[in-house]
Order: C-alpha cells, then sequence, then structure tokens
C-alpha cells in the first residue's frame, strides 16, 4: 500500500470522529461506559467479519504484548477522558485532551525514517489555535479542578502514544484492532457496571445512533486509523485531526443545534491553514 493511499484512509477516520459528538447525543441518556461497551461491541463484531476474509487464524499470530498495549490504548484513552470530565466538565479540560494531534506530530520526530520541521511544528500550533476557538467556545458547566486536568492531559498522551507507536508495529495486521475493541467494550462494560446507572437509548434515533457509533466513530474509525498511523503520512494526519472538532461543529450547525458564528469560520482558516504547511513538504 502507498503512503499517500494509507494517508487517505487514515483520514476517513477523522471524518468519522467529526460525527461524534452528533451520534452521542442522539444517544442520550446512555452513560458514557455503556456507550463504549455498545460501540466497541459493534466494531469489534464489524473487525470480526472483515477479519474472515483472511481467517481468524490471522489473530492468533499476533502476541498477547501488542494486544495488551493496543486494548490499553483505547480503553485507557476513553476511561481517562470520561473519568476527567467527571471531575472538571470545563471547556478547558476539553482543550487540553485535545492536545493528542499536537503530540503526535511532536512525537513523530523520535520515528525511525521521519522527519519534523519547523512548518510540522508551526502547523501543528496553528491548527491547534482553530481547535481552541472551537473547544474553549462550547464552554462548559463545572468548576475546574487540577486533578481533572491531569487526567485529560494523561488521556491526550495516551492516544498519542498510542498512534505513535502503532507505527512501530507495522508489521502486526490491523485485524488486530478487533480484539482491542472486544477487549475494551468488556473492560468499558465492567467500568459501567462500577461506576453507572444502566440507562438504555430512547426510541429508534437511540438505537441508530448508537449503531451509527459503532459503524463509524467507535468502530471503523480506529481500524482506519490504524492503517494511517501505520503506513500513512503520520505528521500530516496529526495536524489534519484538528479538523475534527470543526467537522463536528459544522455537523451541530447543520443539525440545528449549534448556531453558527464568525469563530467557526476564522477556526476553518486556522486548521486549514495549519494543515497546509504540514503537507508542504508533500507538495514540493
Amino acid at each position: 500500500m502507498s503512503r499517500n493511499k494509507a494517508t487517505a484512509i487514515g483520514l476517513t477516520a477523522i471524518l468519522m470522529w467529526a460525527l461524534l459528538a452528533l451520534f452521542t447525543i442522539g444517544s442520550a441518556p446512555v452513560p458514557p461506559f455503556l456507550l463504549n461497551a455498545l460501540c466497541f461491541g459493534i466494531g469489534g463484531l464489524i473487525g470480526l467479519a472483515w477479519t474472515s476474509r483472511k481467517g481468524i487464524a490471522v489473530l492468533r499470530g499476533v502476541s498477547w504484548k501488542v494486544y495488551a498495549f493496543g486494548t490499553a490504548g483505547l480503553f485507557g484513552y476513553h476511561f481517562l477522558y470520561f473519568t476527567a470530565f467527571r471531575i472538571a466538565p470545563t471547556a478547558e479540560t476539553g482543550l487540553i485532551a485535545y492536545l493528542w494531534p499536537l503530540f503526535i506530530v511532536l512525537l513523530s520526530g523520535l520515528l525511525p525514517g521521519e522527519t519534523l520541521t519547523g512548518r510540522h511544528i508551526l502547523g501543528a500550533l496553528l491548527a491547534f489555535a482553530g481547535a481552541a476557538l472551537i473547544v474553549l467556545g462550547r464552554g462548559g458547566d463545572g468548576a475546574a479542578s487540577t486533578l481533572g486536568f491531569a487526567l485529560a492531559f494523561g488521556c491526550a498522551l495516551t492516544w498519542a502514544g498510542y498512534s505513535v507507536l502503532s507505527r512501530r508495529l507495522g508489521a502486526v495486521p490491523t485485524e488486530s484492532v478487533t480484539v482491542f475493541c472486544l477487549a475494551a467494550a468488556g473492560l468499558s462494560l465492567a467500568a459501567h457496571l462500577a461506576l453507572e446507572e444502566t440507562l438504555w437509548p430512547q426510541g429508534a434515533t437511540g438505537w441508530l445512533s448508537v449503531l451509527a457509533l459503532g459503524l463509524g466513530p467507535v468502530g471503523a474509525a480506529f481500524f482506519t486509523w490504524d492503517v494511517g498511523m501505520k503506513k500513512g503520512d503520520i505528521q500530516l494526519l496529526g495536524v489534519a485531526s484538528y479538523a475534527a472538532p470543526l467537522l463536528s461543529t459544522l455537523a451541530l450547525v447543520a443539525a440545528g443545534i449549534t448556531k453558527p458564528s464568525p469563530a467557526i469560520l476564522l477556526a476553518a482558516v486556522l486548521i486549514a491553514g495549519g494543515a497546509a504547511l504540514a503537507a508542504w513538504r508533500k507538495a514540493a
């Protein structure tokens, strides 16, 4: 698979994550960990269907250490993210959690065969500024908390570390993400039973939203992201990830949930400019 094709596949994950907020709203009042359990379960079943083309035996050839790593990445990120927002449900918490694309760009310089340039860093910072306009503009309904901010920072490091280290596992088949999803579903169910009240989706809209989440943002997106991280342009994907909160906001505007504002236009310019800088090396 060519680098450009793998990058294009990775970009589809960002497009799917752009619908995360919209479908999550539709899935209310399902609590976060139960929602994760349902969605990761759907994603795992999709993975099993996809893996069956090569045969389930392909999963037996993967080390348990890889499965532990992948499960820790998927479940660990979501556990830290949700816990951070329970403690400090503020816009600042969201912005700290969204440091992960910047961390991906910076950490990618440590990978063999990758070159980190000033343009990558500047592009990531511009895109981060654009994301900040979106995230901070959403506000929050809780108090600030040092512990909550620390957990948000930890979740950003967790996802960045998972994404970048996936590059070192290029020989591991993407089908392994199937096990990551199923294991994360099991851990999410355990967290739900320990921490949450059980509330199921309401009506057809609720169940369809859960299904859509499992098929896309909390399912297939992890498979396509794996391809992009292992074989694509990791710096460009890192910077382009800042398009997710912008596209998410645009989806909410289109659905009539959020009102348009001048900040959205400015955020679009900053994020697009940052991505263009990161891609400059490719165009040269």
